[in-house]
């Protein structure tokens, strides 16, 4: 007995210590947000810091405070509304003496948002406010942005490299075929790559012909964008023969650069922190290369959005999967409720719906369309603008608008339905099982994940993809007052940019959040000038809050890219093969019928999950790396 009885106390004193220590984990990680939060009046003068290390997202996501207590790693993202906005605050303020990019660890965003912010900082020079960028080395998305700059500078022994737009895409037949999975893949559009992994071995030509031209036009965007910045780079030779340029230049890439123009000085950090002292004020009493800076954070806390408003801006980012959902990703249930509740809570007299979002769930897509339908049924105009992509379930959402604004580079179209079963009755053959039983009817026990599907389950789920499909060619058809046939010719699971997607009339005008939210004051027959929005976004929980706060304080050098040119181009294939693969599980396991573009992601901010990351790591050591 005694031994029990000690052994009994050692386990409630083990419980109590547990306690405590959550305790004290608690309350530490309680003072630590409270003493972390942006103070408005703490603003001095400086050069507004903009280090973007990590992607331009239109909504970032949620950190769980998991995440933080397993010393899981954090990767900062970059609400787009939030980088324009203190841009172009930062070009008005007399506080600040310049903005600093330092895009050493950039995550990219998509062409569209890259757009925005490049015009944002030309906005700002064209104040007469100094723009300086620095990174060790450029690709192309963050040499989007510094084009923008009065000044670029960059390592001495950093580099461009400039790859443009497309690469290799993972396909899964020949895996699923040596293991024995059998993808019954249901669908209609013969542009709607998205099953093509499943399906084929390579890309097919109808599918190869359409990327290359929305691929061409994207990079043919980039190059205009840089010319227009920055008329004296000559980015062309680069484009064509980037190794003859670096073999003529005996390897010294940075010296080629500068003689090119795509560069204006060389230097380190300290050299570089100097030059905008010189600016912003510096403190020789300080390390080297100090300079009075304004962090980003603060700076956007300071000026905190309107809490209430007339205009909605009701935001679908992400995949569109059915049910609840963290920010980052748009569950059906979630944006309609939001929706709905901004209704009653803020007496909305406009609706602008922010779509940036590949699509998912067909189901989950129309809840949300019926939840804008019912905005406009209680008399609400409706505009729709889309970010940097709004293709497949992203565009069935916007069909309520009663007009669209997109930007030139958005991504977007898409308009097609697909739907894949996975059956394991080839794997279980290998192994030696078999499966078999009675059935009352052609559809029992169907699908049957142990003996494949019928014939007639398949003529019905074909049936119903088809008879989906046909719903969003009607609801596109009467969105855009287009025949069904015409639409029907420029749907077909084809990708198109907005610049294209205007000439077909899918979209109707060009802008941002900004043009969309004007649009719908003038609607209302409200302010213009000063139009009185209000952003229906789910509020974050206490400890989401808490996490958020302790997070924007760590300074996390894993969490970006790798500084480095050749370096930041593997860690994005590295994401890319990453989330590519985690597709793929959420493919064969989430909705069966999805309106989505799966090829779309490619061409924006890559950043692969944890759980992404942890497949990817299971992946590579089955295969001994």
């Amino acid at each position: 007995m005694k031994l029990v009885r000690g052994a009994w106390k050692l386990l409630v004193g083990i419980k109590d210590a547990l306690v405590l220590a959550a305790m004290l984990l608690f309350f530490a990680l309680l003072f630590a947000a409270l003493n972390a939060r942006s103070r408005p009046g703490a603003i001095k003068d400086g050069a507004l810091l903009l280090a973007l290390d990590g992607p331009i997202v239109e909504q970032p996501e949620e950190i769980q405070p998991t995440a933080l207590l397993s010393g899981q790693q954090i990767g900062k993202q970059y609400r787009l509304r939030d980088l324009l906005r203190a841009i172009d605050s930062a070009a008005r303020d007399d506080r600040v003496k310049a903005i600093v990019l330092d895009l050493d660890k950039f995550g990219g965003g998509y062409p569209a948002s890259l757009g925005e912010v490049q015009d944002a900082l030309l906005r700002a020079r064209k104040a007469g406010k100094p723009v300086l960028a620095y990174a060790t080395a450029y690709t192309d998305a963050g040499y989007r942005l510094a084009s923008a700059a009065s000044e670029i500078w960059m390592n001495p022994l950093g580099g461009t490299i400039f790859a443009g737009p497309g690469g290799s895409q993972l396909y899964y037949k020949g895996l699923l075929d040596k293991i024995g999975v059998n993808a019954h893949v249901y669908r209609v559009g013969k542009f709607k790559s998205a099953v093509e992994p499943y399906t084929r071995t390579d890309q097919s030509p109808e599918a190869r012909a359409a990327s290359q031209e929305l691929y061409g036009t994207l990079f043919q965007q980039w190059r205009e964008s840089i010319a227009s910045a920055r008329p004296k780079a000559q980015v062309a030779p680069w484009l064509a023969q980037p190794a003859q340029l670096v073999q003529q230049a005996q390897g010294d890439v940075a010296q080629a650069n500068v003689a090119t123009g795509l560069v204006d000085k060389l230097g380190d950090r300290v050299a570089f922190g100097r030059r905008v002292a010189q600016l912003a004020g510096g403190d020789d009493g300080k390390p080297a290369g100090w300079f009075r800076t304004i962090k980003y954070q603060p700076y956007v806390d300071a000026a905190p959005l309107p809490k209430t408003g007339q205009i909605g801006v009701l935001t679908v980012a992400g995949e569109i999967v059915d049910g609840e959902a963290q920010p980052g990703t748009a569950g059906g249930d979630t944006i309609a409720k939001l929706l709905y509740q901004g209704m009653i809570d803020n007496k909305l007299k406009a609706l602008v719906l922010r779509v940036d979002s590949p699509g998912g769930s067909v189901l989950a897509s129309e809840k949300i369309r019926l939840a804008v339908l019912e905005a406009k049924r209680r008399g609400l105009p409706v505009v729709v603008s889309m970010g940097g992509l709004a293709a497949s379930g992203g565009y069935w959402v916007s069909t309520p608008g009663d007009v669209i604004f997109a930007e030139p580079g958005t991504i977007t179209g898409s308009i097609g339905i697909f739907g894949i079963i996975p059956t394991f009755e080839n794997t279980l053959n290998k192994i030696g099982l078999s499966a078999d039983g009675v059935k009352t009817t052609p559809l029992s026990g169907q699908p049957d994940l142990l003996a494949g599907t019928t014939p007639q389950l398949d003529a019905v789920v074909q049936s119903g993809i088809e008879h989906g499909y046909r719903e969003f060619l009607t609801r596109v058809s009467q969105s855009r007052r287009l025949p069904v046939e015409r639409v029907n010719e420029i749907g077909q699971g084809r990708v198109w940019v907005g610049g294209i997607a205007h000439q077909l009339k899918l979209v109707d005008r060009f802008g941002g959040l900004d043009a969309a939210v004007k649009e719908a004051a003038r609607r209302a027959k409200l302010d213009q000038d000063k139009p009185p929005v209000v952003y229906l976004d789910k509020k974050p929980g206490f400890a989401a809050q808490i996490a958020q706060q302790l997070a924007s304080q760590e300074d996390d050098d894993d969490a970006g890219a790798p500084a480095d040119a050749v370096g930041q181009l593997a860690w994005q294939r590295q994401q890319a093969f990453a989330v590519a693969l985690g597709d793929a599980q959420r493919m064969l396991t989430g909705a069966t019928v999805r309106a989505q573009c799966l090829e779309c992601a490619g061409l924006g901010p890559v950043r692969a999950s944890a759980a992404d990351r942890t497949l990817l790591q299971l992946v590579l050591a089955k295969v001994g790396l």
